[in-house]
Formats: C-alpha cells, sequence, structure tokens
C-alpha cells in the first residue's frame, strides 16, 4: 500500500515506471509480429537492441523538455520537432546497423549510400518519437492539472475550516460577555457567594466547550449535557424564572450535531422570552428523528416574533446568525432553520440536519463531559 502511495505522488517514480513499461510493451508488440511471420527467435536481440537504444534516447528527451519546460510555446514547439527528429536520426541507424550485422547483410547501403539509405527511412522513428514526445507533455499537463485541482480543494478545505472555527469561536466571547455582565452585578450588590458560583460554573463550561474542537462533531447527548451545564450558569441568574424541560429520544441523543449548536439557541430564548418577563419563562428543547434526519426544537413562551423585531426569521443577534452560518458550511442545502409562532405566545426554532449515528464515525454515543474533561 505504501508503495502504491509513493508512486502516485512521486511523478520521477511515475516516470519511470511508464518508461519501462512502454518500452517493454514496444519489444511484445513486435515479437508477437515476429511470432506471426515465423521470424526466428533470436530476433528478440535485435528488438531488445533496438528498445534499450530508445529507452536512453527518450530519457535524454525528458532532461531537454525540462530544461525548456519553461520556455515560450512556440519556442518549446520548435525545440520538441527539433529534438524528436535529432532522437530520430540517431535511433534509426541503430537499429539498421543491428539489422545488418544480425542478417550479415551490408548490400543495401552499398546500393542506396550510407546517408542517402538512412535519411529515407527516418518516418517511422521520427513519428515515434514525436508521439512519446506527445505523450510525455499530455502525462506532464494532466499531472500538474491534478496538482492544480489538490491545492485549490486544500485551500477552499482550509478556508472553509477557517470559517467554521471563527464562527464557533465568536460564540463563546458573546455568552461570555453577558456572564461577566451578571458577575459583575452580583459583586456590585455584595452577593460574593452567587458570584463565586457563577464563576465556578463558567470556568467548567469553559473547560468543556474549549475542549471540543469546532472541526468535530459531537452526539446530541454530550450537546444536551453541555447545555445542562450552560444553563446551571443561567440558573444562578434567573432563579426560579428560567424553566427547562428536555425530550430528546434515544435515536436522537446519539445522532451527531455541530458542538454548541444549542447554545445560542437557549441563549436567544433567555434574552427574549425570560429576561423580558417579570414572571420568566419556560424553554422546551426537543430532539427527535424522522424520515432520516434529525429535527432539533427550541421552543419558549416568551413574547415571539411580533413583540421582538429583533427575533424576526430573517435577522436576529450574533448567536443565531453564527448558528446560520455555521449550518450553511457544514450542510450547504441538506438542512434548515426555521423559525414560527407558538400558541398562545412564543418563537419556536426548528433546525433539521441529516441524521448521522455517532457510533458509525467513531464518536462514543452518550459521551459525556465528565468523560471529556
Amino acid at each position: 500500500r505504501m508503495k502504491a502511495t509513493t508512486l502516485i505522488n512521486n511523478s520521477n517514480a511515475q516516470f519511470w515506471w511508464l518508461q519501462c513499461a512502454g518500452w517493454s510493451g514496444w519489444v511484445a508488440l513486435f515479437w508477437l509480429r515476429d511470432v506471426y511471420f515465423g521470424q526466428p527467435l533470436e530476433r528478440m536481440g535485435l528488438l531488445l537492441i533496438d528498445a534499450l537504444a530508445g529507452f536512453l534516447l527518450t530519457v535524454g528527451l525528458r532532461w531537454v523538455y525540462r530544461a525548456i519546460w519553461d520556455k515560450p510555446v512556440v519556442i518549446r514547439v520548435v525545440l520538441v520537432l527539433l529534438v524528436s527528429y535529432i532522437d530520430a536520426a540517431i535511433w534509426q541507424p541503430i537499429k539498421m546497423y543491428a539489422q545488418f550485422v544480425y542478417f550479415d547483410d551490408f548490400s543495401a547501403v552499398e546500393e542506396y549510400g550510407q546517408r542517402a539509405y538512412f535519411s529515407g527511412i527516418i518516418g517511422y522513428s521520427y513519428f515515434l518519437m514525436l508521439s512519446w514526445s506527445g505523450l510525455y507533455f499530455a502525462l506532464k499537463f494532466y499531472r500538474l492539472l491534478q496538482l492544480q485541482i489538490q491545492r485549490s480543494i486544500k485551500a477552499e478545505g482550509m478556508a472553509h475550516e477557517a470559517q467554521l472555527r471563527m464562527l464557533r469561536y465568536q460564540l463563546n466571547p458573546h455568552f461570555l460577555f453577558n456572564t461577566l455582565n451578571a458577575i459583575s452585578t452580583l459583586i456590585l450588590e455584595k452577593n460574593t457567594q452567587l458570584a463565586n458560583e457563577m464563576v465556578s460554573k463558567l470556568s467548567a463550561f469553559l473547560r468543556s466547550s474549549l475542549d471540543s474542537d469546532p472541526m468535530q462533531k459531537v452526539d446530541l447527548a454530550y450537546e444536551v449535557n453541555t447545555m445542562k451545564l450552560y444553563l446551571e450558569i443561567e440558573k444562578v441568574r434567573f432563579d426560579e424564572r428560567l424553566q427547562v424541560a428536555f425530550h430528546i429520544e434515544d435515536d436522537a441523543a446519539t445522532a451527531l450535531v455541530p458542538s454548541l449548536l444549542l447554545q445560542p439557541l437557549v441563549e436567544n430564548a433567555i434574552k427574549y422570552g425570560v429576561a423580558t418577563s417579570e414572571a420568566g419563562g419556560a424553554i422546551s428543547i426537543t430532539g427527535r428523528v424522522f424520515a432520516g434526519d434529525l429535527f432539533i426544537e427550541v421552543i419558549d413562551n416568551g413574547p415571539g416574533m411580533d413583540q421582538v423585531p429583533v427575533r424576526n426569521a430573517g435577522s436576529g443577534g450574533v448567536g443565531l446568525k453564527n448558528t446560520r452560518a455555521r449550518l450553511a458550511e457544514l450542510y450547504g442545502q441538506d438542512h434548515t432553520i426555521r423559525f414560527s409562532r407558538v400558541q398562545p405566545q412564543g418563537l419556536k426554532i426548528e433546525i433539521r440536519i441529516p441524521f448521522v449515528k455517532a457510533g458509525l464515525l467513531g464518536v462514543d454515543p452518550g459521551k459525556t463531559l465528565n468523560q471529556s474533561g
């Protein structure tokens, strides 16, 4: 397997393999011709001499072509025609002389003259050298095209990865800003016990969230556990005003989702559905699998979209915009995110993504925060 990979990625190894295979095929082809016409087996020696000469001459062509590769196209074409002719002019006499020696018959040279004889039969050799040159340049351009495609894919992948990392890490500062403001308020109110509790919970949440690679997905069970840790921080702020219920089906719990997918959705619900009401509010988080897709719903009983324009489906804060962008980067057209009203009041955010079971990609289903930290 390693040898095959080396051959694919090493242009020098490819050349020597193709060179040997090509000239071996040339020998085999003419040997079959001789067998068909009943020529003696000893003629194989002639074919080997001819192939060896052709092999060495075309290796020389390779060095010439590598030297002129950066020249203008017109110069390259002229030089290819010229050096191919020179190679053919050298190869043809070698082939013919080997045959003269084998048959011990130099009468043709005596009859036509050495220069006239060799110059008159150079057509085949020139054609073969031109064919070899054309194949060399075709393979060279093909390899360069493949390398260019690979570089383009790699560059696109790096840009895609950088975009995802940027979008993911924008979530933490947004949440961090709100939490630190709450801690600052508690300190000003001399509520040091709650402030200390929030700092401890914030530290645990940030450690767990930063431990997960934004390029790696996690199962929904792990994401829910991370979300519960986040909600413990918000519980310190809102106490009994914040009520949260989880309804995660067993199959859905094993589904792979982008890490910290729920946090901006729940943060949005808390900001507009809980914080704006003196009585607080309730949030419901649901996960289910249907028709090969994972559906995640975050529902609150806040004022809904009409009374809070920023919650309109076409807008949203930093967290929601980043969620849209992350899903678009990860799933393209194969996802939806919808906002709808809830009766008698409230907002429902529904996300649909392809259902991929965690165990199928080597992620342990039901991975917990304690296991990861």
